[in-house]
């Protein structure tokens, strides 16, 4: 289980802020709210296991951008659980995981009896990432809810498709983390991606609230809203950032983050700013445009101790 030495202070109002007031995610922030340090007599397991659902045949790529980053994000221990088809490539390029092979159904998702392979690891897991890259939409939704139904204990992140369950499930019993874009939330809210992107921080708290989840709706400004009416937000302009696997990184480095022991909202702050701060590092080295989605991870260790100091 993972343990630190450091939590979010609860008395500041920088990190608990009134659900009335919108709190900017800036360098400061950041520093007065520090992530979960471990002992330096930590081993991998204290220092956070994760376990990642992701990929299928045809987007393998999707677990490993998530994998990697959760790692980078300091996770100590991460266990990928995939199709047979992209568990073997997966498996030789991240040496440093677990990996466990579930079975697929014909759309090339995870059929949901695939739930009793990885049961066990449930209760002894600190996160769970659930999305990056799964296929077939029907098959997904109802494995997700036997993860959800059946996580009692770990943090949870859905990501992509897997959010698609509360579209049916209407309400969460323990919050999860969901990090939608305005498109997908308008998916999920039945709303045009116009209305949702014309008034993001009204969508992202309203939904927080009625979901009992804790929201990252996605965007040039993404705003971070927790069902008692918490509200965050970070802005960003990085072009580069809109690229192909840019979202799986970051689904990975918060999930890597909440393995940590942070809770999911400052889980979601630090993970987005984090982001940010990697593409903006590209940016300035590799140029606006043209970085890749698998450089990202690199830059977190560095950033991370910056913003500490």
């Amino acid at each position: 289980m993972a343990t630190s030495t450091s939590t979010p202070p609860p008395s500041s109002a920088a990190s608990s802020p009134s659900p009335s007031t919108t709190v900017d995610i800036d360098a400061r922030l950041l520093h007065e709210w520090p992530l979960p340090e471990p002992d330096y007599e930590s081993d991998q397991e204290e220092r956070g296991t994760l376990l990642v659902v992701a990929g299928s045949d045809e987007t393998p790529g999707a677990a490993a951008l998530a994998a990697t980053a959760s790692l980078r994000a300091g996770a100590g221990r991460l266990i990928v659980a995939t199709t047979a088809g992209a568990a073997p490539g997966f498996a030789l390029a991240h040496p440093e995981a677990r990996v466990i092979v579930l079975p697929d159904t014909e759309g090339g998702g995870i059929a949901p009896d695939g739930l009793a392979r990885i049961e066990a690891l449930l209760s002894r897991v600190d996160a769970i990432l659930v999305g990056p890259g799964l296929m077939d939409a029907a098959a997904t939704k109802a494995f997700t809810r036997r993860i959800v139904k059946r996580s009692t204990r770990p943090a949870v992140v859905l990501d992509a498709m897997a959010m698609e369950l509360i579209i049916d499930l209407r309400r969460f019993e323990r919050p999860v983390l969901l990090m939608p874009d305005a498109g997908e939330m308008a998916h999920l809210v039945g709303l045009s991606k116009a209305e949702v992107s014309a008034d993001p921080e009204r969508y992202a708290r309203d939904y927080a609230t009625r979901w009992n989840a804790v929201i990252a709706l996605k965007g040039a400004a993404t705003y971070i809203a927790t069902p008692d009416g918490q509200c965050w937000r970070h802005a960003s302009s990085h072009v580069g950032l809109a690229t192909s696997g840019s979202g799986d990184a970051l689904a990975g480095i918060i999930a890597g983050l909440a393995a940590r022991g942070a809770p999911l909202a400052q889980a979601a702050a630090w993970g987005v700013a984090l982001h940010s701060r990697a593409g903006r590092s590209l940016a300035e080295r590799l140029g606006p445009i043209g970085y890749l989605a698998r450089e990202l991870a690199a830059e977190l260790p560095r950033l991370m101790h910056s913003l500490a100091r």
